[in-house]
């Protein structure tokens, strides 16, 4: 299954997850009903009576219920580094000289590149001493990865990729924003067991002792709160037992879909079935003892604590590593508990074991040119293979790594991307350098200046991933100095009088990572467009870039019509040069992003003709594939 057919899978499990819900919130509201008739004497009393107070039960229930979970969702807005703080994790900063945590941060975010996604907040959970990680967020644009200390102390480079391989699975598939809103539900029908035991010790302190002589208070023993705080407690356990079941029945087959990603994207088995081997066969196995591990056990690489087989939000630790191994013998975990007992296993020797070593610089590679097929990028888009991987870590490789620590540093990230995006042309460049001087200061637009000579040099392959690497440090900065810097980059674009594609792409991608990861869109409903409604903005687009590439009217008209072929096959449509250039494609973006999955596949492909019209796609080419996919929210790993 593609990526395409993965997001319509996860709509369909989001649709699966409101009416388990509902079914779990509906009999709640019956038991509570029931027992308030039954705490207040009313079943003697008129139908009219009893339809009364059943009908306010069940009204205060599920107010309850629905703003308890609103109130747990509207707090996670944050997005994935809000999970992962409130599980006591700590940011692991862009430029660490940690060994422990540099290793980590490497694999991060060359697997980010090598999947075509921003690179995540990295976190870790310092007092879990249990091999465990999760990814958390409303979109690859906010997400956090967090990895336990266990990870970090007990895997070795392979083993610590494959986690988090795996993770990034969730990430590319839309599993995250599932994994959120179900934390968000489970509140709510969590709540009414601390409401119950709030009526039962508000109950017994006000009726203690009371024997009031009314017709009610005959009825129900004087005090009716202590019963219906019995009945919340009651009606909570079965929100506990539907809860467990709703998570057991949203993340058991995600996980092995995750592992056999993983080791799609790896290459190897050996990575992820090692830290497997490693929870089966540590005494702390992937424990998480953080009390609010309830309600995040279904996001977790491992499980978080033991359950029944019923509500085990985990396959059987044996029954994942064999599908991995076929050959594996469960009683290994037995030897290799009694091997580690003596020795616990330690990551970082491993890795001088292995000869793991950071990746030399190499010099720049030439710009070549790729045969492409629509079909097979399609087949790409968020399916990472090793050969991504291996490419990601080549590209970081040859990025020279003084630029890469400006890019991480929040302090100097500023200037580096307003000198990517600073023109080749002196007089256009002077025109900027004044632009930044009236925006930022003297000091800014100086250092800007001199970041745009020192990357002058850098391939066009090697841009994208800087700005990619360049992203958690730009998140991290102040609210007002992302918008200074935003506004700084419009300017900066507009100075010469000219926008390019390059510029467009770059700061509209700029634009729409920082505002996602700053209000991400937590709603439920998510835009549902078809093509044949949206017809319009997709011609537009292939107009657009059918313009940007082409040496000549003739060329873009061609190029054009390879693209509606694919889009609308059996039609024609008019080639129409866009009057303003890449300006137009402002209109676009919110049709095409929302159109249904198949729909947008065939845009994607459509796309990949129109830039891959003359049989070949150049690095410059591949890298604006890449970003319009990325606006598209089609994450393409880099083309070899």
């Amino acid at each position: 299954m593609d990526f395409f057919g993965r997001q319509q899978q996860v709509r369909r499990m989001s649709a699966r997850l409101v009416v388990l819900f509902v079914v779990a919130v509906i009999g709640i509201i019956v038991t509570v009903a029931l027992a308030v008739i039954t705490a207040f004497g009313a079943w003697d009393e008129d139908p009219t009576t009893i339809v009364g107070l059943a009908v306010a039960a069940a009204f205060v229930t599920g107010l309850s219920i629905g703003l308890a979970s609103l109130f747990r969702t509207v707090s996670l807005r944050g997005g994935g580094g809000k999970v992962a703080i409130e599980l006591g994790g700590v940011l692991v900063p862009q430029d660490t000289t940690d060994p422990q945590l540099r290793r980590l941060r490497n694999v991060v975010e060359e697997i980010a590149i090598a999947s075509g996604v921003p690179v995540p907040e990295v976190y870790v959970l310092p007092r879990e001493q249990g091999i465990n990680a999760f990814a958390a967020g409303w979109s690859p644009t906010d997400a956090a990865v967090a990895v336990t200390q266990g990870s970090l102390d007990r895997l070795n480079r392979d083993e610590l990729q494959g986690v988090i391989a795996h993770e990034f699975s969730h990430v590319l598939n839309g599993d995250m924003r599932l994994n959120i809103r179900l934390i968000g539900l489970l509140f709510g029908i969590l709540f009414l067991t601390v409401i119950g035991r709030e009526l039962l010790r508000w109950g017994f302190f006000a009726g203690g002792g009371n024997n009031r002589s009314s017709r009610d208070g005959e009825k129900s023993g004087g005090n009716p709160l202590p019963l219906i705080g019995i009945a919340m407690v009651g009606a909570g356990l079965i929100g506990v037992f539907a809860g467990r079941l709703i998570q057991a029945s949203v993340s058991r087959q995600r996980e092995y879909l995750a592992d056999a990603s993983a080791v799609q994207f790896t290459r190897q088995t050996s990575g992820i079935a090692g830290a497997l081997k490693k929870i089966g066969g540590l005494p702390t196995g992937s424990q998480v003892r953080n009390p609010r591990e309830e309600e995040v056990g279904h996001m977790l690489f491992g499980s978080g604590r033991r359950l029944s087989s019923l509500f085990a939000t985990h396959p059987p630790l044996a029954d994942r590593i064999k599908v991995l191994e076929p050959e594996f013998d469960p009683a290994e975990l037995d030897r290799l508990a009694q091997q580690w007992a003596q020795q616990p296993p330690d990551g970082q020797q491993e890795d001088i074991a292995l000869g793991f070593a950071p990746p030399a610089a190499a010099a720049p590679a030439p710009a070549p040119k790729a045969a492409v097929q629509p079909h097979v990028v399609v087949t790409q888009v968020a399916a990472p293979t090793s050969e991504s991987y291996q490419r990601a870590g080549t590209l970081l490789g040859e990025i020279p790594e003084a630029v890469l620590g400006r890019a991480r540093n929040p302090q100097t990230v500023g200037p580096l991307v307003l000198g990517l995006l600073m023109a080749e042309d002196p007089s256009a460049r002077n025109a900027q350098h004044r632009t930044l001087q009236e925006k930022l200061g003297q000091r800014i637009a100086d250092a800007a200046l001199a970041e745009a000579g020192d990357l002058a040099t850098l391939a066009p392959a090697h841009r994208l991933p800087l700005a990619e690497i360049a992203f958690p440090a730009l998140r991290s900065l102040a609210t007002a100095d992302q918008q200074a810097l935003l506004g700084a980059v419009f300017a900066l674009i507009h100075a010469d009088g000219r926008i390019t594609v390059f510029e467009y792409c770059m700061s509209r991608l700029l634009l729409g990572q920082l505002q996602e990861s700053m209000k991400p869109n937590s709603g439920w409903r998510e835009p549902q467009r078809t093509l044949a409604a949206s017809t319009d903005a997709a011609l537009i687009l292939l107009a657009v870039l059918a313009q940007a590439g082409a040496v000549s009217a003739t060329r873009a008209q061609s190029a054009f019509d390879a693209g509606v072929a694919v889009l609308l096959p059996g039609k024609q449509a008019e080639y129409v040069a866009p009057p303003r250039g890449v300006v137009e494609l402002e209109s676009v973006w919110a049709a095409l992003d929302g159109l249904v999955p198949d729909d947008k596949s065939r845009l994607v492909q459509a796309i990949v003709a129109v830039i891959g019209s003359d049989g070949t796609v150049t690095v410059a080419e591949a890298e604006l594939l890449r970003t319009v996919c990325s606006l598209l929210h089609c994450p393409l790993p880099p083309l070899s």
